[in-house]
């Protein structure tokens, strides 16, 4: 949801769910399963609404914001933690679960503007309708003093009025709330209020409801002179003279072109020629952003990539993620410090990451955040030297670092001491790439893209980090080698298939038993995996030999005619290729052919039966030891396969179904016809150019 005013009400109403959350600036991070983040990862709150789920009934719930901030809202919504059972597709319907967010926007027009260092005189005539006025903060404003004077009700008492300046962003607003009750003038100082931002002030009346309250507002700001390296200069006039490039200005996009690609120069600001350090209140530090791929950008300091850090004024590197996709992945800062620079052992380096606005005040009060934004401390000392920082989809804003070395006796300890920090931030679509358990993928929904870990062999977390169910290396390798050596009971199929002169039919269950060995070894999810080609090609190999082996084994107990039988084999096989490229998963890629088979089995022994006048088949030792186990047999598979295997327990539910299928398939497969000899498949192949014993006989008849 896109929110372009500031001023007004937001009402969002979600149908039936079991929990939703909402944020603004970025998506929500949420964590339904409770499991851990990285270390040295932060969140931020987002609003949360749970609900009851109704499969009958539309449960919606509202919520009214108001005043919310300006600019993107977004939503996401889940469902409770499935049950982990895995279903063939077309066995069960699953439940669908509609979700509909609505916005509803009242918005206000004609809203008067407070312009710095003029008094604006204003009148609030019923309690029930609040005042709503908005100053423009410009850019490198340490302070603004906002002053409500000559307050008064029915123009004769002190008034009791109550302002509260800024929008809401999270659940715990950072709303800045002045109280004015029996007094005339009162005022409220912001430290560091959002840069080149609207800020939204509104007046509220609390007293009776015929008080008319008058009263006159009137805004300060404090500048902060800022200032830059040397060198930063040198290298920006030398861009000048060899590409001719635009002057910078103030502006936030202005792109140098050929040696710096797709890179972004930020802001230098109006007093870039100042030598003096006494003259200015921060040190600028240039940064370039490169744009490397989808929500992945790399921030490179001109100067760095070590920068300088004083005691007298903080160091400030902005951070350009306004560019509307960057939300989508992860911040990472990091900080290393040099112990050689650091002159003074006990002094440390705090650093703060804040949005919309630098942290200008560290030396005094140490504390990480804005008028309207609690930032993320980092600090580095002389016996920690790293500290890194995790931000999961960052708020679209510029950022700014601030730098500062800090002396636990006072700053007058440092004496203009300095020490040398490098700095390295990126921005990724998945933190560590999800790590060694995990899958970042990139997902889009409505336009917008994000990324996301999917885990595996029970790792969780928001990058796969939490081992709390991480299965261990030695039962990773127990589920290959179960999903894997059950493959090997094919192999008394294949020898009785051999054995009685079945050469397709064998040729089938070595195909299948080949890829659903290796196709199971590439399908693990932890580290026991091998892959002997491509991971789509290896699974459809597999389910097109499961199926085809199935084919062939009920057609060749039909005992139809071997022309017909092979043309079959042949035509079913196409058939089922076809199908499985439409649909890999779908039911009737298995049932269908199960079924159609069953039907000419049927249909063939009921023409042997008839045409011998006698059941089919004739011993019942065939019954009673080969078909009536083999159908038992194929039967529990089909239930293990079908009802009984979930995530937990694939490895053994899943192989037992290997073992079944193969040892149904020994008992099924119908003798040997009565002519022909145990292993003549051999003799045929060794035949060759000798007069075979079948040759010699006819010779002899006809001489």
């Amino acid at each position: 949801m896109l929110l372009e005013g500031g001023h007004g009400i937001l009402c969002a109403s979600f149908p039936a769910l079991s929990c939703s959350h909402f944020r603004y600036g970025a998506p929500p991070v949420i964590n339904p399963l409770g499991t851990r983040f990285p270390s040295n990862a932060t969140v931020r709150p987002s609003y949360n609404l749970t609900m009851t789920l109704s499969s009958t009934l539309q449960n919606s719930i509202f919520v009214n914001i108001t005043t919310p901030a300006a600019g993107d809202w977004f939503i996401a919504a889940h469902l409770p933690q499935a049950a982990g059972k895995i279903e063939v597709k077309g066995f069960s319907t699953p439940c669908a679960y509609i979700f509909q967010p609505d916005m509803f926007v009242l918005r206000l027009v004609d809203v008067p503007v407070l312009q710095p260092d003029i008094p604006l005189q204003q009148t609030i005539a019923s309690p029930a309708r609040p005042l709503h006025v908005k100053i423009f903060i410009p850019e490198y404003t340490a302070t603004m003093q906002f002053t409500l004077r000559s307050c008064v009700v029915n123009s004769t008492k002190a008034c009791a009025i109550r302002v509260m300046l800024g929008s809401i962003m999270l659940p715990q607003s950072f709303q800045k709330i002045l109280s004015c009750k029996g007094t005339a003038d009162c005022s409220l100082v912001l430290h560091s209020p959002p840069w080149e931002k609207w800020l939204q002030i509104m007046a509220e009346n609390l007293g009776t409801a015929n008080a008319s309250v008058s009263f006159e507002m009137i805004a300060f700001f404090t500048a902060c002179k800022p200032g830059s390296t040397n060198s930063f200069l040198n290298f920006y006039n030398s861009l000048n003279q060899s590409q001719s490039t635009p002057a910078l200005g103030g502006g936030r996009n202005a792109s140098t072109l050929g040696m710096l690609g797709n890179t972004t120069l930020p802001a230098v600001g109006a007093a870039n020629n100042a030598s003096d350090p006494g003259t200015f209140c921060l040190q600028n530090q240039p940064v370039i952003r490169e744009d490397l791929d989808v929500a992945s950008v790399r921030f490179r300091v001109i100067n760095g990539p070590s920068i300088p850090v004083h005691s007298e004024f903080p160091t400030l590197l902005l951070f350009n993620l306004n560019t509307g996709m960057d939300s989508g992945g992860t911040l990472v800062v990091n900080l290393l410090l040099n112990e050689t620079s650091l002159s003074i052992g006990n002094a440390s380096v705090f650093a703060c990451m804040t949005a919309a606005s630098p942290v200008l005040t560290l030396n005094t009060t140490q504390n990480c955040s804005t008028a309207f934004f609690q930032g993320y401390p980092l600090n580095v000392t002389g016996s920690s030297t790293e500290a890194t920082l995790i931000i999961p989809y960052p708020e679209t804003d510029n950022w700014f670092l601030s730098l500062q070395l800090i002396c636990p006796r006072g700053q007058g300890e440092c004496n203009k001491a300095k020490a040398k920090v490098t700095v390295s931030t990126y921005l990724s679509p998945c933190f560590d790439d999800c790590g060694t358990y995990g899958q970042c993928s990139l997902l889009r929904r409505h336009g917008y893209l994000y990324a996301g870990c999917s885990c595996k062999a029970g790792w969780g977390g928001w990058s796969c980090t939490d081992n709390t169910k991480a299965q261990s290396v030695g039962t990773q390798n127990l589920a290959t080698l179960l999903l894997t050596l059950s493959n090997l009971m094919f192999l008394p199929a294949i020898a009785v298939a051999l054995y009685r002169y079945y050469l397709v039919e064998a040729s089938v269950y070595t195909y299948t038993m080949f890829f659903s060995t290796f196709y199971h070894a590439c399908d693990q999810p932890g580290v026991a995996v091998m892959c002997i080609m491509d991971y789509d090609t290896l699974q459809y190999c597999d389910f097109l030999g499961s199926v085809v082996a199935i084919w062939v084994t009920i057609l060749c107990m039909a005992r139809v005619k071997k022309i017909l039988k092979y043309v079959l084999f042949v035509l079913g096989t196409l058939l089922i290729a076809m199908s499985l490229q439409l649909d890999r998963r779908g039911i009737w890629n298995m049932m269908g052919p199960c079924l159609f088979a069953l039907i000419i089995m049927i249909m063939a022994w009921v023409y042997h039966g008839v045409k011998r006048r006698h059941c089919y088949p004739t011993s019942w030792k065939r019954w009673v030891f080969y078909l009536i186990p083999g159908i038992i047999l194929a039967f529990v598979a089909i239930s293990v396969y079908a009802f009984m295997e979930t995530n937990d327990n694939y490895y053994y539910t899943h192989s037992i179904w290997h073992i079944l299928v193969a040892s149904s398939v020994a008992f099924l497969l119908p003798p040997r016809d009565k002519h022909k000899n145990p292993w003549a498949w051999s003799q045929k192949l060794i035949c060759r150019y000798q007069i075979c014993k079948n040759d010699r006989e006819e010779l002899y008849a006809v001489t």
